[in-house]
This record gives C-alpha cells, sequence and structure tokens, in this order.
C-alpha cells in the first residue's frame, strides 16, 4: 500500500514538474524578448495556366524559431505593384491572403526542428492580380515584369526557448526564383540587322541525340528579355519533367521578337514577317552549336502571334520541320495560296484551336486551313477543336461551381499541361506523344 502511495506521489511530483517547465517556458517567453539578427525575404514565382504568380515568400527571421511555432496568423503580407514602364506607375496594393506557414531552411524546405527561416505560402488564383509579378500593359501591348515591394509584419509572437521574437517588419528584398524558368539560359543573335533574343533549356547530356522543340511567342511576349516568352504563359512547361519525359530529354529554343512576329513588310498579319529571315538563320545556328541535337526531329509550334509565324516557317521551310503544333494561329486561310497547301499537306501538323475564340475567329483561319490540308490528302495532319478553355486543375471554378473560364484564345493552356489528345490508330495519343514519335526519317 505505502509503495503504491508512493509512486502515485512520484507521479503526481513528475507531473507538476512538467507542467511547470510548460508554464515556465510560455511565460518566461513572453516575458522576454530575443534579438534578432536583419531580416529579409525572398520570392518563389511560380508560372501557372494563366501567367507567373509570386506563390510564396522566404522570409529570414533573423533567428532560429522552432518548427509549429508559426500560424497563418503569425504575419500579415501588404504588396505594393508597379509597372516602371508606365507614366503612373503605381499599380495596385493590399494585403495577400496567407494559406500556408511554416518554419524551413534557408531554401524553403520545412525544418525537423528549428530554422532561421518562415515560409508563408499565398493564395493565387486567374483573378488574384495582387500575386502577379508581370503587367499587361495595353499601350504598346506587351508584358514586362513588374515591381512587387512586399511588407511583412509580426501580428503574433512567436515563442523559442530563449525567448519570444516579436515586433518584426521585414521589407528587404535579397532576390527571388523562378520555377523552371531559372533552369533556361537565355542569349542573343543578330543577322542582316536583325536581332532577335531567346531563351533555352538544355537537357541532360546522356550521349545521343535529342529532339529541339522551338516555340513562338504570342502578341504579348515580344521585347528585349527573353524570359518573358516563357513566363508570360505556361511555355516554360516543356522543361517540366512531364513533358520531357515524352522525348527523353530535349532542347527547348523560345526565339523572342523585339515586336511581333506579325509585322510584315507591308502591313500587320499580311502573310510575311520582318523577322523569318533571321529566326531560320537563328534555329539553324542553334543546331549546328549544339551537335546532340538530332536535325531529324525539329519540331515548330506556337501560340496566335507565334502560331502566325509557325504556319509562315512551315509554308516556307516544309523540308526543314519533322512536325508542327500551331495554337491558336493568326495567319488568315485567304493568304495561304492552293500551291503552298500542297507543299505543307505531307508534313505532320497537329493544330489546336477553341470555338469561343474571338481574337482569331476559327471560321476564318485553323478550320478551313485544316480541311484543304485534309482535301489536298494530308495524312497526319490533325485538329483539336475545344469547345472552350476552362480550368482543368479542379482548383478554381466560377461562382455556379463550374471550372473557371479563360478567354477563348488561351488555348495555349491545353498545350502546355499536354491535354491535348485524340485517338490515333486505336490508341488515345497526347500531343506531345504525336511529336515524340514524328521524324523526318521515318520509313
Amino acid at each position: 500500500m505505502l509503495k503504491r502511495m508512493k509512486k502515485k506521489v512520484k507521479a503526481a511530483l513528475i507531473c507538476t514538474i512538467a507542467a511547470g517547465t510548460a508554464l515556465s517556458f510560455s511565460t518566461g517567453a513572453a516575458a522576454k524578448e530575443v534579438k534578432t539578427q536583419p531580416t529579409s525575404y525572398q520570392t518563389v514565382t511560380e508560372i501557372e495556366d494563366w501567367g507567373p504568380a509570386i506563390t510564396k515568400l522566404i522570409v529570414d527571421l533573423g533567428k532560429p524559431v522552432p518548427v509549429n511555432s508559426l500560424t497563418t496568423d503569425t504575419f500579415n503580407v501588404h504588396v505594393v505593384r508597379s509597372d516602371s514602364r508606365l507614366a503612373s506607375p503605381f499599380l495596385e496594393e493590399g494585403y495577400r491572403k496567407v494559406t500556408k506557414a511554416y518554419v524551413a531552411d534557408k531554401n524553403g524546405n520545412p525544418a525537423v526542428k528549428t530554422g532561421k527561416y518562415a515560409v508563408l505560402e499565398m493564395e493565387i488564383g486567374p483573378s488574384v492580380t495582387l500575386g502577379s509579378p508581370m503587367n499587361f500593359d495595353l499601350g504598346s501591348f506587351l508584358n514586362d515584369w513588374t515591381e512587387s515591394e512586399y511588407t511583412i509584419t509580426q501580428q503574433k509572437d512567436i515563442l523559442t526557448p530563449a525567448g519570444k521574437v516579436s515586433g518584426l517588419a521585414v521589407d528587404t528584398y535579397t532576390g527571388g526564383a523562378i520555377e523552371l524558368v531559372d533552369e533556361f539560359s537565355t542569349g542573343k543573335a543578330s543577322y542582316d540587322g536583325v536581332t532577335l533574343t531567346y531563351a533555352d533549356f538544355t537537357p541532360d547530356k546522356d550521349n545521343k541525340k535529342n529532339p529541339l522543340i522551338i516555340w513562338l511567342h504570342g502578341m504579348g511576349e515580344g521585347g528585349t528579355d527573353a524570359t518573358i516568352p516563357i513566363s508570360g504563359n505556361k511555355a516554360a512547361n516543356f522543361a517540366s519533367d512531364d513533358i520531357q519525359s515524352n522525348f527523353g530529354g530535349a532542347y527547348v529554343l523560345a526565339p523572342q521578337t523585339p515586336t511581333f512576329w506579325m509585322d510584315g513588310f507591308t502591313g500587320f498579319g499580311d502573310g510575311t514577317s520582318k523577322y523569318e529571315e533571321a529566326l531560320m538563320e537563328l534555329i539553324k545556328d542553334y543546331v549546328a552549336q549544339n551537335k546532340d541535337i538530332d536535325p531529324n526531329r525539329i519540331y515548330i509550334g506556337g501560340d496566335s502571334n507565334g502560331g502566325y509565324m509557325t504556319m509562315l516557317m512551315i509554308r516556307d521551310y516544309p523540308e526543314y520541320f519533322a512536325a508542327a503544333f500551331p495554337t491558336c494561329e493568326a495567319l488568315l486561310d485567304s493568304l495561304i495560296t492552293d500551291d503552298q497547301i500542297q507543299s505543307m499537306k505531307n508534313l505532320p501538323i497537329w493544330f489546336v484551336a477553341a470555338k469561343t475564340d474571338t481574337t482569331v475567329p476559327v471560321d476564318k483561319y485553323v478550320v478551313p486551313t485544316y480541311n484543304r490540308l485534309i482535301e489536298a490528302g494530308g495524312s497526319n495532319v490533325h485538329l483539336s477543336l475545344f469547345d472552350n478553355v476552362v480550368d482543368t486543375s479542379g482548383l478554381y471554378k466560377k461562382a455556379d461551381g463550374t471550372p473557371y473560364e479563360y478567354d477563348g484564345h488561351w488555348s495555349w493552356v491545353y498545350v502546355y499541361n499536354n491535354e491535348v489528345s485524340k485517338t490515333i490508330n486505336g490508341k488515345t495519343t497526347t500531343l506531345m506523344e504525336w511529336l515524340a514519335d514524328q521524324s523526318l526519317n521515318h520509313e
């Protein structure tokens, strides 16, 4: 009996000590403020279906803190967006919603016990403009990176064994990362007075020939910053593991025009381009400089303005490319002669567009051109004509619960996500699977 009582007293004492220690930690931490080193933040940008979004901040707290010491209410996040190209640069400001907060290392990886950094993930979406690091200027009709100035203000104490961290106001920016885009290099080349910039992705060296995917940007991605053609929409995704796996590794070349591919010699979209010869020279030079590119597997595609340029390239160099995938292409069918249809009909082509496209109505552009190619005997010519363009991730919906709907011109969304497919020879085949199978030396 006495032995059992001693055990109970001992257990109660242990509980009292533990409770006292916990109380001491919480009240002591609340009573004592610890000093921190200088604070700062970095941004992490990801390219979404609608374009780039700053998805998270990595905040240097200036002091290691325990895991589980942060909540979504620990900080509020304010941003001011501006575009230095504009006469009045200010665009908007406001508070971003923090959806997740956790302690991490300097690279943003969740910490095991303690970490000196806080990762703040934030709400994003096709209509959440506060998260966008890019702006489309209606004056120039070009996208460009904006200035996004963040202030991260602490709202609740962070408790540590040494005391509390409180009162942080972080507004020093030390750089940022853009996922996938950072895996590309950039360059420029000039031909007869025409300078083209470009972004390119190089696959891992594998002692074999690799195909080349050429992507030509749309109207809003011209200029001299070659990161914009792969960031203004999701073209960087050609370097993703999902798409690269279809090719066993592929080069990606994204040339950029200083203005618009549709700048013709007599007018805009007149069936010519001031950049066509320079573009072809750039492609040939790029292939020559990268000896492991398979010259039999060079594929070309592009959206809108880039779809227009894709049509010009396969019209004038039909023997050079193994396949083409023009998307919402903007070359009027009335500008394509019967002889040009004959020269293109044997080239594997997969057109992509949406019926709701009011920018380049399909009945004046892609549909009659596709029909003419089929009538001419094109045996490997395909058309994926979507009813509209909607979010397929399931993350974004309209008020009635149906999928969020994008502008009908944005059929490139399906291309970047490899969500274009059809039954070919009895098998469901995606666009990228089909593309990877095309070669000039097929028997």
